[in-house]
């Protein structure tokens, strides 16, 4: 049963790495820089190393939200998220499964009488402002300080090439680690407060409960990266905004800090140790990232070739997600509840 439950967290990851993870390398490939197979096994490997080691930090505000506390329970709202992202990829919407899974758990709390912690909630709204603002504030940065540096060293065109194609992989790598870091509190998140699994000792390190969980979710994401991310590249590198290599470098590179910033524990204990403000650890979205590092290069060349019809589309797909996500919850936990005679909450 243990196994069944988690099937929709599975289910999840894989529309998570269908749809966001598409934004790590979705630059790359759409500017043909990088070939779509390169992209998926580094995305994946980094992705699963990014999970494990670091994806506790974010779990604990998405936890704050709402502690969906019986196994069929999270297995409803995961189910939820996922039917609402693998709709919106079907349709070629880079959406945000942040968004999915928050309105979900609020979907279950409103389901089960819980009550919202205003305070999470308020928190992770506002990253869903800053996170696209901050993304095309370090492209728009980026693009300038590049510009500069390509303007004064004059590299050969084979050798900038090359070096781009480098610099696409490696940032491309830091970006999924951070994705997993960050993200995959949305695809296990709601499985924490009821992990089924107990820690596991491997010779010289022992994984805990939690991060097994995270391992299983890291893994699903994969498999979505390699199965269907393709549809959303094509999105995210060509729709929007024809990228040339050296933009699509920038892109992904600024969105890469944005989604570390949020899931580094280590950037939070030194911010707070010098009694400076602390960045909160909260799941945000890549698509936003990605679309707001995109929207900050056009900004930065003046804004012609933005494509504001697939702006306004995408936009319009993160204000319904959450929504969506939240009735879809709360109409499949009264069918669990009263058809399968179920305990979704307690």
């Amino acid at each position: 049963m243990i196994w069944v439950f988690l099937v929709s967290g599975l289910f999840l990851g894989w529309s998570l790495g269908a749809n966001d993870a598409a934004n790590i390398f979705g630059t790359a490939v759409g500017s043909r820089m990088v070939r779509f197979r390169t992209a998926a096994i580094v995305a994946s490997v980094f992705v699963v190393l990014g999970a494990v080691i670091s994806g506790a930090g974010a779990s604990h505000t998405l936890g704050k939200l709402g502690a969906v506390n019986e196994l069929a329970g999270s297995f409803t709202v995961a189910l939820a998220a996922a039917l609402t992202v693998a709709w919106m990829t079907k349709v070629k919407l880079p959406v945000s499964t942040s968004q999915a899974i928050v309105g979900a758990i609020i979907g279950w709390n409103l389901f089960s009488g819980s009550s919202t912690d205003i305070g999470a909630l308020r928190k992770i709204v506002m990253t869903w402002v800053l996170c696209p603002l901050l993304s095309a504030a370090f492209s728009m940065s980026f693009y300038h300080l590049f510009k500069f540096i390509l303007g004064t060293t004059r590299l050969h065109l084979l050798r900038l090439d090359a070096l781009t194609r480098i610099g696409l992989i490696g940032v491309g790598a830091f970006g999924a680690y951070s994705l997993g870091a960050n993200n995959i509190a949305n695809v296990m998140g709601v499985f924490v407060p009821s992990s089924p699994f107990p820690n596991l000792q491997l010779p010289g390190y022992e994984l805990s409960s939690v991060q097994l969980l995270f391992l299983f979710g890291a893994l699903a994401i994969a498999v979505g990266i390699f199965t269907y991310s393709y549809r959303v590249m094509t999105t995210v590198g060509n729709d929007l905004f024809k990228l040339t290599p050296i933009m699509a470098l920038i892109v992904v590179l600024s969105e890469s800090i944005v989604l570390f910033l949020f899931a580094s524990r280590g950037l939070e204990q030194w911010l707070i140790s010098h009694h400076l403000p602390a960045i909160p650890l909260v799941p945000v979205s890549s698509s936003q990232a990605v679309i707001g590092a995109v929207v900050g290069v056009s900004l930065a060349r003046g804004g012609k070739g933005l494509d504001i019809k697939t702006l306004g589309k995408i936009a319009s797909g993160w204000i319904t997600t959450p929504i969506i996500a939240g009735l879809v919850s709360f109409f499949l936990l009264f069918f669990v509840q009263n058809v399968f005679e179920l305990r979704v909450f307690s």
